[in-house]
């Protein structure tokens, strides 16, 4: 076979998935294994979109609403912006996927920051684009929650080197905050800055996948920016405050003209109904929803005392998870930690060998999460 196959895409590394528990338990010989990896709401779903989904199984062999109606009208309720303001995607993934495949030609060039979510550089690489890569600074006023002083990574976006990246070809520009994988945040204050020197052809991208987690005073309001000379999109996920995840649903906000090109290149019925459904349903389980906050800095508070205790340098975070420098081989420490049943994340992908990241869970699991990790660091010493 003799495929001619364009260079962007043979190229391309394909996003490392983990394993399903069930296949790592049966390599491993071991069971009741718990998952610390993917950032996923340790409470579960909302039961309000459970039972809601439950009850429309029947529905199945309808297609489903293909603009959202219901959803759409309930969010920009309950978020105060007009329905034309709110674009629907199987996951916020697909929300990224149609800004690049709508405003990026061949050749243009977005810019990135390293270490970041990395479906964006690899959509880009994909369209044809150019990624522009700024690598992360250490921010005055974040700091090491363990024993902090020098360490290889920096931990927040550089914002004054992505503006001097600008040049005539750039069109968007993306910024997770909080940074995935660590977990960091910039301050309004610096995001205008930022904006007044970005020109206004160009999209900022403000991913805020986290921010129910962001202390209500640290927000960004992206719904201040939408209508704004220099145009803000920002990109929301019901996968994580939510527990959606294996819905595959997320929302973009934005001003009317650019969500009115997304829908010209978005596929038709591209959010199943049971996501709708459940997503629907969610929007209004505030117990759920502030169960799962609570849960989350009370978990990241004792996790990062006890992980700190175990010689670990444990990075200040805005989210569900937390970036900890283990100073030693991630991999061997992921392997290690597997043994135990217990699952968390190798930052090898993003270039730092010696980095984990570790999702809060419930409290029994953080407890067996210490000790494990207590366990695993001991037995590679000693290795």
């Amino acid at each position: 076979m003799k495929l001619k196959v364009p260079e962007n895409i043979s190229s391309l590394v394909p996003y490392p998935p983990g394993k399903p528990i069930e296949e790592l338990e049966r390599e491993y010989g071991i069971s009741g294994s718990i998952k610390l990896a993917s950032n996923e709401n340790a409470l579960g779903p909302s039961p309000k979109a459970v039972a809601a989904i439950r009850d429309n199984l029947g529905k199945l062999h309808r297609y489903p609403d293909g603009s959202s109606y219901y959803l759409t009208s309930r969010l920009a309720e309950k978020l105060a912006v007009n329905p034309d303001q709110i674009v629907f995607g199987n996951g916020s993934n697909e929300i990224i996927e149609l800004l690049i495949n709508t405003f990026l030609a061949c050749g243009d060039e977005v810019i990135t920051s390293n270490p970041t979510f990395l479906v964006y550089q690899k959509m880009v690489q994909a369209r044809g684009g150019v990624n522009r890569v700024i690598p992360l600074k250490k921010i005055p006023g974040q700091h090491l929650a363990g024993h902090g002083g020098g360490t290889p990574l920096g931990v927040g976006h550089d914002l004054g080197a992505i503006l001097s990246l600008i040049n005539g070809r750039t069109r968007l520009i993306f910024l997770d905050n909080p940074n995935n994988p660590t977990g960091v945040i910039f301050s309004k204050a610096d995001f205008e800055a930022f904006l007044a020197e970005v020109p206004d052809e160009i999209i900022v991208v403000l991913d805020e996948a986290y921010v129910d987690f962001v202390a209500p005073a640290l927000q960004i309001d992206v719904r201040d920016y939408l209508d704004r000379q220099t145009p803000v999109v920002g990109l929301r996920t019901f996968s994580k405050a939510y527990g959606l995840a294996g819905l595959r649903i997320g929302y973009g906000l934005m001003s009317r003209e650019i969500a009115g090109y997304l829908h010209r290149v978005r596929q038709p019925f591209n959010v199943n109904l049971p996501a709708q459904i459940g997503a629907l349903a969610a929007l209004d389980d505030d117990e759920h929803y502030y169960r799962t906050l609570d849960l989350t800095r009370e978990g990241i508070a004792w996790l990062t005392k006890e992980i700190t205790t175990l010689g670990c340098t444990v990075f200040d975070t805005h989210t569900n998870f937390f970036l900890v420098d283990a100073g030693r081989n991630c991999r061997e420490l992921y392997e290690k930690m597997l043994t135990k049943g217990v699952i968390i994340r190798p930052m090898a992908a993003y270039g730092y060998p010696e980095y984990i990241r570790i999702t809060v869970g419930l409290p029994e699991e953080n407890r067996r999460l210490v000790n494990s990790l207590k366990e695993a660091l001991a037995e590679l010493r000693e290795d």
